[in-house]
């Protein structure tokens, strides 16, 4: 299958990827593997949630650095809920794709009821997930942001640019698969992004991993909970 990979600011392990990836869990230590070269041991790891957390478990794991999450949402259309307008995550400012704001005949005020709804689920989640817990300190720190794969790259742009306010030392993207186009117009957000597999042809996230299945609360509370990898 055709793929790429981006790195700026660093080089990590270079050859093929076999895809589909088993599953989440497998391309995690993919991407973990490809991180480890640049330096970050000890790095602050977020995980996108839900998709993001197994991933992002095993990057820790190899990283030896801490794992927590940070949550963003989908600010979609109004008619169409599924289409992605723009991203919000926490801590951050609603990130909006103009190009698809002017083609729909929208601004952003038109969306003020929508983004206020994505606010609020957003902040249900992080009392979930987080039970309180306060996102850990990034300032002056590597910090990893992890997903389970890029399509539009929405909801990553608005993840970076929410954590770049926090002024990270070195603020690195690291997606197991994405589409060329996507990881090429993230590239400029990050000092480094590195995605092992980036095919030109790309419907959605889940057609590169063999076992996709749906996650729940539950399961990014547990894939939070201390211990190896292999005993969620």
């Amino acid at each position: 299958m055709p793929w790429n990979r981006a790195s700026r600011g660093g080089a990590g392990k270079t050859g093929t990827v076999r895809l589909p990836y088993t599953d989440r869990a497998e391309a995690g230590r993919v991407l973990a593997g490809r991180l480890l070269p640049l330096g970050l041991n000890g790095a602050v790891v977020l995980a996108l949630p839900r998709g993001g957390v197994p991933v992002a478990r095993e990057v820790a794991a190899l990283l030896r650095g801490p794992l927590d999450v940070l949550v963003t949402r989908k600010i979609g259309y109004p008619p169409q809920p599924e289409l992605g307008v723009g991203a919000i995550a926490e801590g951050g400012a609603p990130v909006f794709d103009h190009e698809l704001l002017a083609r729909l005949g929208l601004r952003e005020d038109d969306l003020a009821a929508t983004v206020a709804d994505e606010r609020a689920e957003l902040d249900r989640r992080v009392r979930v997930y987080r039970g309180g817990r306060p996102l850990p300190v990034t300032a002056g720190r590597a910090v990893v942001v992890v997903d389970d794969g890029l399509a539009t790259g929405g909801t990553a742009r608005a993840a970076v640019r929410a954590l770049r306010e926090g002024g990270p030392d070195r603020l690195v993207l690291g997606v197991p698969v994405g589409a060329a186009e996507t990881v090429r117009s993230l590239a400029a957000e990050v000092d480094d992004l590195v995605v092992p597999a980036a095919p030109w042809e790309f419907r959605a996230v889940g057609q590169w991993y063999r076992d996709f299945g749906q996650l729940t609360d539950d399961d990014v509370i547990s894939g939070l909970a201390p211990g190896p990898p292999g005993n969620r």
